[in-house]
């Protein structure tokens, strides 16, 4: 499953520098239009990274981290 974000600059991190929040996450399937996915997850947690919201996305849709692919729209 497919997911596409854009982000937005979180606070400083002492985990590993900064984080960043969700703006907007899409879901795609297969040959449909993206789906608006942004109210299933916590816009004011602050990822360490993609891998950590692959692992975020996968646990709420019930998939194995493999199964998830992210990538941030530019």
């Amino acid at each position: 499953m497919l997911f596409e974000f854009t982000r937005r600059d979180g606070a400083p991190s002492a985990f590993n520098g900064s984080t960043f929040h969700v703006d907007q996450i899409s879901r795609f399937g297969e040959g449909k239009n993206p789906i608006d996915v942004s109210h299933l997850i916590d816009k004011s947690y602050g990822y360490h990274s993609s891998r950590e919201l692959r692992w975020h996305l996968a646990e709420r849709f019930g998939l194995t981290p493999n199964a998830v692919a992210v990538r941030e729209a530019h």
